[in-house]
């Protein structure tokens, strides 16, 4: 892979030494979106779009980054973790101070990374750097972490050093990930099992609305705080039997919510029925029937445009080109929403034809062009 071979030899003429070489992939989620921040399910994968890094240990205290693709440096020091100007350093040192917490470290870190994740198309390259480095550290100096306890660690890296309070599922999906399965994900718990992906035949087509909306900070929040809200209605009618969303039902909803305030109704719900969708859909899956996932692929987005009213128009756009093209068999808008990706199941014998259909009739009804990356699912972070 060249960009292995342009990493490694930009290492060896920066430090003269030969480097560790570690992938550290993307990740898809297939469906339960917005489900994470209410102790809900997900079910994501690692994917063959991927952050690369060469990677070394110093006999100094200093630390010396250097992201390839966007041909710039950044250096500093054990001694002086602070927030850097660039911020893509920001993901690095949020790392090591997180992992200076718990073990000292002796000596520093010689790091050129790369990647083939599309930024901002919402695959969580952020959290692929992350587990990157914790891996390194953990190798390097055999520090003895266990997956889940990096995977916490990146998480707490990005919320304390970064300032973005993300949820756990993006640092799981990269770190977990197991080829040819996804990842049933409990977010109240962190239990998980691996459901087998029978793609045979079928490719995970993501389709870039190209739109990035402003929106999606503050309407995340008004999210949140409106599920709170509906949580603490039931709270006062069942007491303690109610920590999230998670515990509540649709009867539930109906008799005490559903009349009293719609707008919360239809917010709550839709959380409810998508943890509902996920269980189903993980049966399919275990079935090998691909064609039943995909429609609750249907339901999902329905639910995300509808009744958590997240999407865009672009968005609604392709997946309703994606749902009238044959040679599909699901698509959702994937995300936080109001922009990012549509993630479509394709049949591999259609995908020319569906890649130009998307293309022509995007644009004639938006005016703008689509970016569309085909996925495979692979192993979580390692060493190569």
């Amino acid at each position: 892979m060249q960009l292995l071979d342009t990493l490694s030899a930009t290492f060896v003429d920066a430090f003269g030494e030969t480097p560790v070489l570690i992938k550290s992939p993307g990740r898809v989620n297939l469906i339960g979106e917005h489900t994470d921040y209410n102790m809900g399910f997900v079910l994501p994968a690692a994917i063959d779009k991927a952050i690369y890094m060469a990677v070394g240990p110093r006999t100094d205290r200093q630390l010396h980054f250097m992201a390839a693709d966007l041909n710039s440096t950044y250096k500093s020091s054990l001694d002086t973790l602070t927030h850097a100007a660039k911020g893509w350093a920001n993901y690095l040192l949020g790392v090591v101070d997180e992992v200076t917490k718990i073990t000292p470290l002796t000596t520093g870190l010689n790091v050129v990374f790369g990647g083939t994740i599309p930024i901002g198309a919402g695959l969580s390259s952020s959290a692929a750097l992350e587990n990157a480095v914790v891996f390194a550290l953990n190798h390097l100096y055999n520090l003895g972490m266990e997956r889940v306890s990096m995977v916490k660690l990146s998480q707490r890296a990005e919320n304390n050093f970064v300032g973005a309070k993300v949820g756990i599922m993006d640092m799981f999906a990269s770190m977990m990930g197991r080829a040819g399965h996804v990842i049933q994900l409990d977010c109240r718990s962190l239990d998980y099992t691996y459901a087998p992906l029978k793609m045979d035949g079928i490719r995970i087509v993501l389709c870039d609305s190209r739109v990035k909306h402003s929106l999606v900070t503050s309407e995340y929040n008004t999210r949140r705080a409106e599920c709170e809200a509906g949580v603490a209605m039931l709270q006062a009618v069942y007491g303690d039997r109610i920590q999230s969303l998670r515990d509540v039902t649709i009867d539930m909803l109906n008799q005490h919510v559903r009349d009293q305030e719609p707008l919360l109704y239809r917010r709550c719900a839709y959380v409810v029925l998508e943890n509902g969708r996920l269980l189903d859909g993980v049966a399919d899956l275990q079935r090998g029937d691909v064609a039943a996932f995909g429609q609750r692929m249907y339901g999902s987005h329905e639910g995300l445009s509808k009744w958590y009213e997240v999407s865009c128009p672009e968005l609604d756009i392709l997946e309703d080109i994606a749902r009238n093209h044959p040679g599909v068999l699901g698509a959702r808008m994937m995300g936080g929403g109001f922009g990012g990706c549509t993630i479509n199941l394709v049949r591999e014998d259609a995908l020319a034809d569906f890649e130009k259909t998307i293309r022509e009739q995007y644009r004639a009804k938006t005016g703008k062009d689509t970016l569309i990356y085909s996925c495979v699912i692979e192993d979580g972070t390692h060493v190569l």
